[in-house]
């Protein structure tokens, strides 16, 4: 299968241009003006953007979590991704503690084989550190193309490791080629609020968010980019959502370390007031939770700045039945909030077109930076011969309404009902097939394939 795509104006991370894209089988094969061949499908893209496929490097799908599943597996949740211009996302294996990585990881490669829409990958998130799991660690990077390792610095008796275990953890993934990820906030303060809010008999939303002050997150993420400092290990922070966290990774960099920084589309836009709707709120209840109109400030400025590289989403949807779990205690809300499909279209609408980011940003932290973080550049993240071919055509002017009426994720309500947003995912090419068009999904379950990564360095 061949095709052409004419006349779009490609925007890369780094160059903006008006061509043609001729594709071969999964690969771009030409770039350029007026190109003269012959294609199976031709596509006219005169007038709208053409950019490489959105990679979302933080989503939950088919997750256990708090005695239930997030909402969308890998069939619904993947093709949902699809239809907002995400071609490949990362998600994370859940090590159970006391048994070993393989374990989980055959429980989630009997999720996700054979049912995946787009291209996926995963992190191995180590919840028991020990020398069993140690020897795992060299099979994971080289065998399975697994390299990059994530923690809890919370969820204690469950998810949550100790220093000592990090900082063993660290040295072995350093040694191995890897990076370790980390969910910064300290567990140990939070688990002291939320059982203090529930003994005086607060248990709104509300005091979900009241039990993760802003401290209890930028004192983790200094302590983990201590941490790694001391190791040498690359590493990276996922879902920064404050002020504090952004500036321990400023502190990091004075002394010459690169610790990777990652925010996600509802701490930009959204902030803590939601939860202040009685048991509504409980909608938004995620952690870290949503933060304060400063810290969204903070996070555009340091996207700018390149503190922040990518825009993720911690896609981790549940049903509102199932968020009435914690109807009369919020520390029973099931954590999490859907937005697979919806980032790419706000962070346009919201960023591009309100001048806090430009285009080349645009595409350098929703494809480019998470491509090359995590080691799949220039397989994946951007366009350029040799390239897989997953391009989105993206009309820059149409305005539409987020609604759970619309969307394709499988989650009865919108963290965005109502939304309105200019831009909008017209066309979405998956390796070479067109996977979206006319607002129909046009691939087959299946068809998303497992992406073995290569190891990193912590330089981009």
């Amino acid at each position: 299968m061949s095709i052409i795509i004419k006349n779009g104006r490609v925007i890369t991370a780094d160059e903006d241009y008006v061509a043609d894209i001729f594709i071969e089988g999964e690969t771009v094969s030409l770039i350029g003006k007026n190109l003269q061949v012959k294609a199976d499908k031709t596509i006219d893209a005169a007038g709208k953007l053409v950019m490489p496929g959105g990679i979302d490097p933080h989503v939950h799908l088919d997750m256990p979590f708090m005695g239930t599943y997030s909402s969308d597996n890998y069939e619904t949740g993947t093709g949902a991704a699809l239809f907002g211009g995400t071609t490949m996302v990362i998600d994370f294996v859940l090590q159970t503690q006391g048994k070993s990585l393989y374990h989980a990881l055959e429980a989630w490669q009997g999720r996700s084989n054979g049912n995946a829409l787009c291209d996926y990958s995963f992190h191995m998130a180590v919840t028991d550190f020990n020398e069993n799991t140690k020897s795992e660690i060299s099979k994971m990077v080289n065998d399975e193309g697994i390299t990059s390792f994530k923690t809890f610095m919370a969820y204690k008796g469950a998810l949550m490791i100790d220093d000592r275990q990090m900082v063993g953890l660290m040295q072995e993934v350093m040694k191995q080629g890897g990076m370790v990820t980390v969910h910064a906030t300290n567990g140990d303060v939070i688990d002291f609020l939320i059982a203090k809010h529930r003994a005086e008999g607060k248990l709104a939303p509300l005091y979900h968010y009241l039990s993760q002050p802003e401290i209890t997150e930028s004192e983790a993420s200094g302590r983990f980019a201590d941490m790694a400092h001391y190791t040498g290990v690359p590493a990276y922070i996922v879902h920064m959502t404050c002020e504090g966290a952004i500036n321990q990774v400023r502190r990091a960099a004075q002394r010459n370390q690169k610790v990777f920084a990652e925010t996600c589309t509802q701490y930009l836009l959204l902030d803590a007031s939601l939860y202040e709707q009685n048991f509504e709120g409980a909608k938004w209840v995620m952690s870290p939770p949503l933060r304060e109109k400063k810290d969204q400030a903070a996070l555009w400025g340091a996207i700018n700045q390149g503190t922040v590289q990518i825009v993720a989403t911690d896609h981790c949807p549940f049903m509102w039945e199932q968020k009435q779990m914690g109807k009369d205690d919020f520390s029973k809300i099931p954590n999490g909030h859907p937005g697979i499909e919806t980032r790419m279209e706000l962070l346009f609408s919201e960023g591009v077109n309100k001048g806090k980011i430009s285009l080349n940003k645009y595409v350098e932290v929703t494809s480019t930076n998470a491509a090359k973080v995590f080691g799949m550049f220039p397989k994946k993240g951007c366009i350029a011969v040799g390239s897989d071919a997953d391009i989105i055509i993206f009309d820059p002017n149409e305005e539409h309404i987020l609604s759970a009426k619309t969307h394709h994720m499988h989650v009865d309500y919108s963290a965005y009902e109502g939304w309105k947003v200019k831009g909008k995912t017209k066309t979405v090419l998956m390796r070479g097939q067109i996977a979206i068009e006319n607002n129909a999904l046009k691939i087959q379950r299946g068809y998303g394939k497992f992406v073995k990564r290569n190891k990193v360095n912590g330089i981009i």
